[in-house]
């Protein structure tokens, strides 16, 4: 490989261009579940729906670990595509999902999650600043806020991951502040 080509495979390697053209997660049929783990990318809602094309009986979108998203708009879409199916989504007592994961957990028609699975969350960062450090009526809050509200009723959970923790951290969300924002349809299963 020349230099100039390595160089340019390097630097598109650190700007997660390579990373966002593949599909960072592994997704597995088990019955009528869909078990996904990785880290979700531009190619996740496509290879989403071909499978779901493959294996109608699927009726719960059961996340392992899923440690975020590098593509929100993917993200956000694959949740609305998850809400207008009608599908679950669950976490088992082993799963932890953070960030982008957590936005595609609320996509769930019912939310379930065993005790022991954890849910992160963090302030978004768009390369240049913090999300928390923009004014509440700037435009850059309206995908993700938007989306939040229309999946839990209110933007309020936006609102508190952009404060729990910068968007290099992570902050595991308690059980009172699982309640408190509605993450769950029911109680936490043992």
């Amino acid at each position: 490989m020349r230099l100039s080509a390595l160089v340019l495979v390097l630097w598109l390697s650190a700007c997660g261009v390579i990373e966002n053209a593949s599909d960072g997660t592994q997704m597995v049929v088990e019955a009528d579940q869909l078990v996904l783990s990785g880290t979700i990318t531009s190619r996740t809602p496509q290879n989403f729906e071909r499978i779901l094309a493959l294996n109608p009986q699927i009726r719960t979108l059961v996340q392992t670990r899923v440690d975020g998203s590098i593509d929100g708009e993917a993200t956000i879409a694959m949740g609305y595509r998850v809400r207008d199916l009608g599908l679950s989504t669950h976490l088992r007592s082993d799963s932890v999902v953070d960030s982008g994961g957590v936005d595609l957990f609320l996509a769930g028609r019912r939310r379930t999650m065993e005790r022991g699975a954890s849910i992160g969350v963090h302030s978004w960062r768009n390369g240049y600043r913090e999300g928390s450090s923009y004014p509440p009526s700037s435009p850059e809050h309206d995908l993700t806020r938007d989306y939040i509200a229309d999946m839990l009723g209110s933007d309020a959970f936006y609102w508190f991951t952009l404060q729990a923790a910068p968007s290099d951290g992570i902050h595991e969300m308690t059980a009172a502040e699982i309640a408190r924002f509605g993450l769950l349809t029911g109680p936490v299963l043992n």
